[in-house]
C-alpha cells in the first residue's frame, strides 16, 4: 500500500470555469433530509462540472437496487437530472464501492480510478477518496483488498439482492460498532501522501473519508479535505469544496 499506484489523468475542457467537489453523504432512505439537500445542490449548483469522491450511499449492495422502485432509483433521477446541465464524475469510496459501469452509464455519469489527476485552471490537482492512505487502519486494509478482488465481487454480487442487502446492512452495523470502541481514528499517512504527489506531478491533494474537513501543508503543497454531509446535525454539515481560476474555496450549502 506504501507505493503510489497508477494514476488517471482528466483534463478539463477550455468551457469549466468552475468545478465542485463532494464526498461522504452516506445518502439513505433513512435520512431524508441530507437526500433532499443533496437533491437541490445537485440541481442548483453553478459549477460547470461535479466531483463526488466517494461514499456518496451510506450503502450500495449492486446496481440491481436501482432497477426498481425505491430510494436508490430516486438518487439515480437526481444523477440523471443533474447530468443534463453538467458532467458529473464519480469515484468509489469505502462505503459504495460495488457502484458499477451500469448504473453510471445509465445515469449518464463518468467512473472516476481512484486516484485520478485533474488539469485544470493550469494546475494539478490530485482527486483520491482517501480511504487507502489511512495505513495505520492494518484491519479496514486488509478489508479493503478483499472486497475489491474482482473475484470477490463478482460471488457477492451473484447473491439475490435480498441476501446482499442483509450482509451489507449486518456489515455496516459492524462498523459502527468498531467506531464507538475507537479512541482516535487513522488518518492520511503523510509520507504516503506525499509520495502520490510527487508521483502525480501535483501539488494539491483533494479527498474524503476522514469526515475531517482540513487544509494540511505537505512539504511545498498541500491536503485538502472535504466536509462529510449530515443535515440533521446541529449545525448542519453540507459543504462543497469550488474551484476556479483563483484557486480552492469552501461553500457552505446548509
Amino acid at each position: 500500500m506504501n507505493a503510489p499506484p497508477t494514476i488517471a489523468e482528466l483534463h478539463a475542457p477550455p468551457a469549466w470555469q468552475t468545478v465542485d467537489f463532494i464526498s461522504d453523504l452516506h445518502l439513505q432512505a433513512s435520512e431524508p433530509a441530507t437526500f433532499e439537500a443533496w437533491r437541490r445542490y445537485m440541481g442548483q449548483t453553478p459549477a460547470h462540472a461535479v466531483f463526488i469522491l466517494g461514499d456518496l450511499f451510506e450503502v450500495w449492495p449492486g446496481d440491481d437496487a436501482a432497477a426498481g422502485p425505491g430510494f436508490a432509483r430516486d438518487c439515480a433521477h437526481v444523477l440523471k437530472a443533474a447530468t443534463q446541465a453538467r458532467p458529473v464524475f464519480f469515484m468509489h469510496g469505502n462505503r459504495d464501492f460495488l457502484v458499477g459501469p451500469a448504473f453510471m452509464q445509465s445515469c449518464g455519469t463518468t467512473l472516476l480510478s481512484d486516484p485520478t489527476v485533474l488539469g485544470f485552471a493550469g494546475q494539478r490537482w490530485l482527486l483520491t477518496h482517501g480511504d487507502a492512505l489511512c495505513l495505520a487502519d492494518t484491519d479496514y486494509l486488509r478489508f479493503r483488498e478483499q472486497v475489491r478482488a474482482p473475484q470477490w465481487q463478482s460471488a457477492f454480487l451473484a447473491r439475490p439482492l435480498a441476501e446482499r442487502r442483509e450482509i451489507a446492512r449486518s456489515l455496516r452495523e459492524q462498523s459502527e460498532t468498531h467506531k464507538r470502541s475507537v479512541v482516535e481514528f487513522a488518518d492520511v499517512d503523510e509520507s504516503a501522501a506525499l509520495a502520490w504527489l510527487a508521483a502525480a506531478d501535483a501539488q494539491v491533494m483533494i479527498h474524503g473519508h476522514t469526515h475531517k474537513p482540513a487544509d494540511h501543508l505537505l512539504g511545498t503543497g498541500r491536503r485538502t479535505v472535504l466536509s462529510d454531509w449530515d443535515a440533521d446535525a446541529r449545525p448542519p454539515r453540507m459543504e462543497a469544496l469550488r474551484l476556479t481560476e483563483n484557486g480552492a474555496r469552501r461553500v457552505a450549502l446548509a
